[in-house]
């Protein structure tokens, strides 16, 4: 049997990064349809033991990012990835221990 799948999603803990609780923590996840939750922003959901892995700014770029999109296209939520893509250019420092350690650096990998 793989490890994983839809049991153990459903079994994980899942809160919601954008509203932290006064005393410590994050709320429960999503939103009901009481009056005080529907002028609650959209949800970014994750497992609480990511949620407590990720550092601040990991959290708001996150929940940024999931807000930024209009949610409810075609009747289903909108979703984004929790952890941005990161890539791009090397970096100068990271370029010098390339060519500084023999490895015949040429450009951009």
């Amino acid at each position: 049997m793989a490890k994983g799948g839809l049991k153990e999603w459903f079994k994980q803990n899942w809160v919601d990064i954008g509203s932290k609780k006064k005393g410590g923590g994050f709320a429960k996840c999503g939103r009901s349809k009481l009056k005080a939750d529907r002028k609650r922003k959209y949800p970014k959901c994750v497992p609480a033991a990511k949620a407590a892995r990720m550092t601040e700014s990991q959290r708001r770029s996150a929940v940024k990012r999931k807000r930024s999109k209009a949610q409810g296209v075609g009747g289903k939520p909108t979703n984004v990835k929790t952890f941005a893509a990161t890539g791009g250019f090397i970096t100068d420092q990271r370029r010098a221990g390339a060519a500084q350690r023999g490895f015949g650096f040429k450009g951009i990998f």
